[in-house]
């Protein structure tokens, strides 16, 4: 234990000589010494280094109950590898216990809810917010000035838990910061959607969509309703390879299933709570909805039979809009939804709902004469607005594919838009919040490199550079209709997507560049200088055993 004790030391002294003054007397700043990701808004490299020890306490102030725990989180992570526990306490207003790392919420200082200031020092180490979500994103970039192996689950030897001194100054350029995952053509179990939600709070996202349902499979215990597990969230098989319109197609044969129970989702939730992550669950609607068909027929304007999708695409059998009982269908299904995510917003889909079968259906026809409607892309604008208003009546919002545009756009939706730019430019003169994820830019489903050499993908190219060179405010806006716009939105589609392993491979590292596209401002970007951090900061997911593509040499 004392030689630990002594090679630890010689390692802190070391370092500190390392990082210590230059010829010109300022800070002599290594390549990688502050692998922030995503890059703080200012960073003041200081000499020095703290070094974490089994006398080092973490305190805060004022006594918080949230304060407390995101203590004992950092405190937990640095336990396994270190092989120490860092006692959590209450302190004093005084920060300037020695060996110390200090909380401490101040609702005076000029920055934003999710900003944060870090101070480090040789002596302590302070965090500074004016909420707990800020000081929990210090504490990730305090995590990230760590070496690597804090991520370990099993103690490591021979590794001194230190971070270079610094002030640092920060907070996130837009809100919302998301990232998605589509379950219902590939289902992944709950432990990985932990471990997703893990990830993404180490790169302060704050938002995971999750796409529970589809054509491909329901992926959501409704108590109500349980023939969609029972029947919706089977398929008999899947294609293999990519679907040809045209031609023939081959099958796997074999059945495939998946779901989460309430308890399932009360678990993820809370996880996420803990993690400063809102969960937004996505029910389609009206399209994408032969998983709930299959289950009850009635809900389409045919009435069957239904089969849950066996291959990917658009397809043309719908959630009929003439029928009441469609609507009392979604909205029992929307309470269930909502008692189970606390969330602002419910994403209702609302993205390629092809009117084939409304043109034909009576029912249909005779809604659109009743409500006054032009045509069946009214109809559609009626379906969304009436859902709307259910879940505003709840206190909720709703969130769309721009797709809602079309036959005008329901009062207080939010708007996601994935076709390009026009949608989000569309609703943000409207006055509507905006969240921006064009395919072309967001898309994580799409090739990251020569497809010959990649794997199986839905089409596309988006590679790195790509993601980290856009600019989620178009210029077409004034400065008045830029605040509509959020902030953006990495999608996840898993029709290619058949393991965990290959999702994460999809997201990281594309996902870390879009993370400094919604939190650093647009005049701090450098991609060589985010490449020459990432370098260094992807260690951090290899120690966690993220499956994620090495950088093009």
């Amino acid at each position: 234990m004392k030689k630990n004790v002594l090679f630890m030391t010689f390692v802190f002294i070391v370092s500190v000589v390392l990082a210590g003054c230059n010829n010109s007397g300022k800070p002599a700043v290594t390549e990688n010494v502050y692998p922030v990701i995503p890059k703080p808004v200012k960073l003041e490299p200081q000499r020095g280094r703290f070094l974490f020890t089994s006398d080092t306490r973490i305190t805060y102030y004022p006594d918080n109950g949230e304060l407390q725990n995101i203590g004992e989180f950092f405190s937990g992570m640095l336990a396994r590898p270190a092989g120490f526990t860092l006692p959590v306490m209450v302190a004093e207003k005084d920060a300037s216990v020695p060996n110390t790392l200090f909380l401490s919420l101040d609702t005076t200082l000029s920055m934003n809810d999710e900003g944060y200031l870090l101070d480090i020092t040789t002596r302590a180490i302070e965090v500074k917010a004016r909420t707990p979500r800020g000081i929990f994103y210090g504490i990730q970039t305090l995590r990230q000035l760590l070496p690597p192996q804090v991520e370990s689950t099993a103690k490591v030897e021979k590794v001194a838990f230190s971070v270079p001194c610094a002030n640092i100054e920060d907070q996130p350029r837009f809100p919302y910061r998301g990232l998605h995952l589509d379950v219902g053509r590939h289902f992944f179990p709950k432990d990985f959607i932990l471990r997703y939600l893990d990830v993404m709070a180490l790169y302060k996202y704050n938002t995971f969509h999750w796409h529970l349902t589809e054509d491909q499979g329901w992926r959501i215990e409704i108590k109500k309703y349980p023939k969609l597990i029972q029947i919706g969230s089977c398929r008999k098989e899947t294609v293999v390879g990519h679907w040809k319109s045209k031609g023939e197609n081959k099958y796997d044969g074999k059945e495939y299933c998946g779901y989460y129970t309430q308890e399932d989702i009360k678990e993820v939730v809370a996880h996420a709570k803990k993690l400063y992550i809102t969960v937004i669950p996505e029910i389609e609607m009206p399209g994408h909805s032969l998983a709930a068909l299959a289950s009850y027929p009635q809900l389409g304007c045919t009435g069957g039979p239904y089969e849950v999708a066996t291959h990917w695409g658009v397809f043309k059998d719908i959630y009929c809009a003439g029928n009441d009982s469609v609507f009392s269908f979604l909205e029992d299904v929307l309470t269930e939804v909502m008692d189970l995510f606390p969330s602002k917003y419910i994403h209702i889909g609302g993205d390629e709902a092809p009117k084939d079968r409304w043109e034909k259906c009576p029912k249909c026809k005779a809604r659109i004469q009743a409500e006054g409607l032009k045509d069946e892309h009214e109809l559609q604008n009626y379906f969304i607005s009436r859902i709307e208003k259910f879940l505003n009546a709840h206190g909720r919002n709703i969130i769309g594919w721009d797709e809602i545009l079309e036959g005008g756009l329901a009062p207080n939706a939010t708007v996601m838009s994935w076709r390009g730019i026009k949608g989000g430019i569309a609703a943000a003169k409207m006055k509507h919040d905006v969240i921006m994820t064009p395919g072309n830019y967001c898309y994580f489903d799409h090739y990251q490199g020569d497809k010959d050499k990649e794997p199986l993908a839905i089409g596309g190219f988006l590679p790195l550079k790509k993601v980290y060179s856009y600019e989620p405010i178009p210029a077409a806006l004034t400065p008045d209709e830029q605040k509509y716009i959020l902030g953006a939105q990495g999608n996840v589609w898993t029709e290619y997507m058949a393991t965990s392993d290959y999702v994460e491979y999809m997201v990281y590292p594309r996902a870390c560049a879009l993370s400094e596209v919604d939190w650093t401002p647009a005049g701090e970007k450098d991609y060589d200088d985010f490449v020459n951090r990432l370098e260094a900061n992807l260690q951090h997911l290899k120690v966690m055993g993220v499956h994620y593509r090495p950088l093009d040499e």
